[in-house]
């Protein structure tokens, strides 16, 4: 059976996790696919269903505000660079997840200080877990008239 690693071990993880982060380089969301497409005329190569269409058409597709934005890329620089940037958000993306997950085993491992053994971890600081304000509104005033 294995140990959990301890607290010193954790903080030295999160700190390369940290280092590593910081040496992803230029990233960006997204995915990128190659499709073929037909393209409608009766008489192109493409209407034979032994032809596997024109293309293939690469295409970086993200989201933005919540609706679907595609980018049709050209073979060539361009396209060696967005597959870059995208695979470098996914390594991006697997760091942050394992860099919390790392902070959680920290926070669990991390001793209670000789101030939180007052039992009240839940109240925020200085209100004792209660409202602030007056007890009462003020009272209403009807317009003048």
């Amino acid at each position: 059976m294995t140990s959990d690693p301890d607290l010193t071990e954790l903080q030295t993880r999160r700190a390369r996790l940290r280092e590593d982060l910081s040496a992803v380089g230029d990233f960006r969301p997204g995915s990128l696919s190659a499709v073929m497409r037909r393209c409608g005329k009766a008489n192109c190569a493409c209407a034979d269903p032994a032809q596997p269409g024109h293309g293939p058409q690469h295409l970086l597709t993200k989201k933005v505000d919540g609706k679907t934005v595609t980018v049709h890329l050209r073979p060539g620089p361009k396209l060696a660079k967005a597959r870059v940037e995208v695979d470098n958000y996914k390594r991006f993306k697997q760091m942050v997840d394992e860099l919390i997950d790392v902070n959680e085993a920290i926070c669990r491992a991390r001793p209670l200080s000789p101030l939180d053994a007052g039992g009240r971890q839940d109240a925020p600081a200085g209100t004792d877990g209660q409202r602030g304000g007056s007890m009462q509104g003020s009272p209403r005033r009807s317009r003048p008239r």
